[in-house]
């Protein structure tokens, strides 16, 4: 099936990034690459045209331990940071799988999640739609909706502390790959 994908992203307007987990050569002198793709269901892949696109290159990963409810970030394969975190409830559980730093969020002194949220390529399983969005997993920090680090109480997102927040936006950004896990 053939799709378009936006060049921007919806809630920043910034230019798409996606996880290159493959390429191919096409006989005819293309070359294509297969893809990552945000949205449902979580898990999809696809395939664009290099040529149409810009190709950048990153050393981060973010891991993402339900069953542990920690937060691994590597650099080069190097464990950088490890942080705790709130995860999904069993009603509401976080979904497992490979999935990507869709956009990075500055979120205002009155928003739910602040002060920053990294936008996941991942849908929750659960909810199709929460608080008038699509179920859109985020990384995101306690601002307005608190909680205690190390417990699984959210309706899929994990949450961690504004500083590690504050540290991730520093570090990561869109197209970073995300493992979520047991």
């Amino acid at each position: 099936m053939l799709q378009r994908l936006n060049a921007t992203r919806p809630l920043t307007g910034e230019r798409t990034a996606l996880p290159v987990v493959a390429e191919r050569d096409d006989p005819g002198g293309g070359d294509w690459l297969e893809v990552l793709l945000p949205g449902r269901p979580n898990g999809r892949r696809g395939w664009i045209v290099a040529g149409a696109t810009a190709t950048t290159f990153t050393n981060w990963l973010i891991v993402v331990h339900t069953a542990s409810r920690r937060v691994l970030v590597y650099d080069r394969g190097q464990l950088e940071r490890s942080f705790p975190a709130i995860v999904g409830k069993a009603a509401t559980p976080t979904p497992h799988g490979e999935f990507f730093v869709e956009e990075d969020v500055r979120l205002n002194g009155l928003d739910v999640g602040g002060p920053y949220a990294l936008a996941l390529s991942a849908r929750s399983n659960v909810l199709q739609e929460f608080d008038g969005g699509p179920g859109q997993i985020a990384l995101h920090g306690l601002d307005n909706i608190g909680g205690i680090l190390g417990s699984a109480a959210s309706h899929g997102c994990v949450r961690l502390s504004d500083g590690a927040m504050g540290w991730l936006v520093r570090y990561v950004g869109p197209g970073v790959p995300v493992t979520i896990t047991s």
